[in-house]
């Protein structure tokens, strides 16, 4: 369960690997918004949209949390580019569902996932510089986050075939 200086431990991984497939249903849903509106496919992945940023949000907070409590067992960063990398992957992950609920709450509509109202709406003016935060930088910032995904992924293949093979850590 625990993570150690050799691998990370059962909670970490399915973390991981159960937001990381999260993360590609978003950005499958963001394209087909992006890309093919008013089609099925949008129709297919668009409604999930909102409710599984706020689950990656708070799967989020406690990735971190539990980052935290393993930070002394964890393995060790093969460099300061690959720590600064998880650092910047975990503040835009935080990032996006942050400036999405931003953007919604500023719209003054009510908001409510999976059943449970996050926030009622409200009457009067929207909150502008709520809404231009996350009209600014959500959608872009999403993007970038999958650029940092890609180059995630390409970082743990290249050092696949290194001594410092990083991938039995996650995967085992």
């Amino acid at each position: 369960m625990w993570d150690n200086n050799e691998k990370y431990g059962l909670i970490s991984r399915l973390l991981h690997w159960g937001m990381a497939l999260l993360i590609v249903w978003q950005l499958l849903s963001a394209a087909s918004h992006n890309f093919f509106e008013d089609t099925a496919i949008e129709a297919f992945f668009w409604p999930s949209h909102k409710p599984l940023g706020v689950l990656l949000l708070a799967l989020m907070v406690l990735r971190v949390l539990w980052a935290l409590i393993n930070v002394s067992r964890r393995p060790s960063s093969i460099s300061l580019f690959s720590k600064l990398g998880h650092v910047t992957l975990y503040l835009v992950l935080i990032a996006v569902p942050v400036l999405g609920l931003l953007r919604q709450y500023g719209s003054g509509r009510t908001f409510e996932v999976f059943g449970i109202q996050l926030f009622a709406g409200f009457e009067g003016d929207k909150i502008k510089w709520m809404m231009d935060a996350g009209s600014d930088f959500h959608g872009e910032l999403g993007w970038a986050l999958l650029l940092l995904i890609v180059g995630h992924v390409a970082m743990a293949i290249k050092h696949r075939k290194t001594e410092q093979n990083v991938l039995p850590r996650m995967w085992q």
